[in-house]
């Protein structure tokens, strides 16, 4: 089944919208969007998108997710360099959308989708990259009842393990952009 999403064209914020409304988390979203920088080649492959008109981006988000604050501001930088016109669709206020991307069962974001001019989807990324997704994978996977005695705790490890693969610095945006680079050369 395919799925078309033309009729979310124009409802979402603007990267800058969603950037200047934030609530919460604002300062450290900020702080990642002006340290982010090009991995080496990567800005060409980006810029050489610009002559598309026919890619869109969706992108499922809400300010209080800790992944959306470190993965966002990269996807952002990637598609403002490749001419790609993005809009953000707050989780929320989109459930029906979300519902159609769903992570292991589970409302995961952000979900970066891209669509042709049409609003047919032709790709997605995230919510994370894939080695910092594969903990959580194995952690569902290992714990499939969220109401065992001690899923709260695991789940805490989990993220934990999770903030260490991210690291502290800005290394992981180069894996975005690698992984978003692979998605959009797909298509």
């Amino acid at each position: 089944m395919s799925v078309n999403l033309k009729d979310k064209f124009g409802t979402g914020k603007t990267p800058e919208q969603f950037m200047e409304g934030m609530t919460k988390n604002k300062e450290a979203f900020h702080d990642w969007y002006n340290r982010f920088s090009w991995p080496e080649g990567e800005q060409t492959f980006f810029q050489s998108l610009a002559n598309r008109n026919d890619l869109r981006c969706l992108i499922l988000a809400s300010d209080w997710c800790g992944d959306v604050v470190r993965n966002v501001p990269v996807v952002f930088r990637a598609m403002n360099e490749a001419g790609i016109t993005t809009e953000v669709l707050i989780m929320e206020d989109n459930l029906d959308v979300m519902d159609q991307f769903l992570t292991m069962g589970g409302r995961a974001i952000p979900v970066v989708i891209f669509t042709d001019a049409d609003g047919n989807v032709l790709g997605k990324w995230g919510p994370r990259p894939v080695h910092v997704q594969a903990i959580m994978t194995a952690f569902k996977q290992e714990n499939p009842d969220r109401n065992a005695p001690d899923y709260e705790e695991k789940i805490k490890e989990a993220r934990a393990k999770m903030l260490q693969e991210y690291g502290e610095d800005t290394g992981y945006q180069a894996v975005i952009i690698k992984e978003l680079h692979e998605t959009l050369a797909k298509l």
